[in-house]
């Protein structure tokens, strides 16, 4: 029996994980839960899984829960996402929480040697020089939960690292792919959520829209695998059943398959290095699908996947601006406060005006994240 902390608990990456908890109740169980403000979806959660401690967004969060639940720890912010993170309950860290807020939390699990289950990509991003160290210091297990980098994980296995010649990451090219860059000028929120092939929070289905969703996961994957960012390669696969594929030295190339499912590569980084039956996912039938069709990603048409590119390459406190950047942006767009093509304009200008610092240590890397944040919302003033 597995205990299992969750960070994110009510966004999709989180559901999808209960739902693969909930299907094996005799090796997994919940010892803690963290969600941010939605008590309502949160209730009945904590009902079904009885976590012994909960973790709120704020104390008007904790006041609103008290009044649903009674049976359990109620803990708040940052303090109490590193503390379930750390407790000598949690045998894996589930990282599941959008954006930096989960950088804290991944940094005391592995100093606590906790196995992490990582979803949270903006981690690596801001952070992958610190999180990768420290992680090879404590010989901690960082198993991906990304389809992609999870792929890339499974192809690996059993092979050796030294040999790996590129990686190949497939994008399905999100809700605009087939727009033009003129199309995209009168596009909206709601269009933009209409992802074609996955089922996502609405972060992560705007930044694949954009592409920056593979930009941060070309950085992830730089880290988690140590490959130089000349040899990660993006393509476009629409199908999203190859979900990434390794070349190796001698040329053969590994893919991992499956269908369009989170479920499938969360379950595997539970059970790792073992795997379990998973019935409520559909089985992939390549008769029934009969082609697979792959093109070439154009930075001009998708200039977040090159400003992630040119980000990393950088390195230093760069990456971090870009998340940022991103974060807000994002945000502002789904407030309907600028358009979907200023996204981009404004993660290009704050980078363009950033001085970077070559080594950064966490505390500088958590004050370049909140003054981005506060310089790109002062755009709007």
């Amino acid at each position: 029996m597995k205990h299992i902390t969750l960070l994110g608990a009510t966004g999709s990456i989180g559901l999808q994980t209960l739902d693969v908890i909930r299907h094996h109740p005799t090796d997994f169980s919940i010892h803690a839960l963290a969600f941010g403000k939605n008590v309502k979806q949160a209730v009945p959660l904590i009902n079904e899984f009885k976590p012994t401690k909960v973790v709120v967004f704020d104390n008007e969060t904790r006041q609103l829960l008290k009044k649903e639940v009674s049976s359990v720890q109620i803990l708040i912010g940052n303090e109490g996402l590193v503390e379930v993170s750390v407790d000598i309950e949690t045998d894996v860290l589930v990282n599941a929480v959008v954006g930096s807020v989960g950088l804290d939390a991944t940094m005391h699990a592995i100093q606590a040697n906790k196995t992490i289950a990582i979803a949270n990509k903006e981690t690596l991003v801001m952070a992958g020089h610190l999180v990768m160290e420290k992680a090879r210091k404590h010989q901690v297990n960082l198993l991906p939960i990304d389809s992609e980098h999870s792929a890339i994980f499974q192809c690996l296995q059993g092979e050796n690292s030294k040999e790996v010649n590129r990686l190949i990451l497939t994008a399905s090219g999100g809700s605009f792919r087939d727009k033009t860059r003129k199309e995209l000028e009168d596009v909206t929120v709601d269009d933009a959520l209409k992802h074609p092939n996955w089922n996502m929070g609405k972060k992560i289905t705007i930044d694949s829209a954009t592409m920056m969703n593979k930009g941060l996961e070309v950085i992830e994957a730089h880290w988690l695998f140590d490959i130089p960012y000349d040899a990660i390669d993006v393509i476009l696969h629409k199908e999203s059943i190859i979900h990434s594929m390794v070349e190796f030295h001698d040329k053969s190339v590994i893919a991992q398959l499956g269908t369009a499912d989170m479920r499938t590569p969360i379950q595997y980084a539970l059970t790792y290095p073992s795997r379990l039956a998973l019935p409520q996912t559909k089985r992939l039938d390549l008769l029934e699908i009969a082609e697979l069709h792959f093109a070439k990603l154009d930075f001009e048409r998708f200039p977040c996947l090159h400003m992630a590119y040119q980000a990393g390459k950088v390195g230093g406190t760069m990456p971090t601006v870009l998340n940022a950047a991103n974060e807000i942006a994002v945000q502002l767009f789904l407030q309907d406060k600028i358009t979907f093509l200023q996204i981009e304009s404004i993660i290009e200008r704050v980078m363009n005006e950033h001085e970077v610092i070559t080594y950064p240590d966490l505390e500088v890397i958590q004050a370049i994240d909140k003054e981005t944040r506060i310089k790109v919302a002062s755009f709007l003033k």
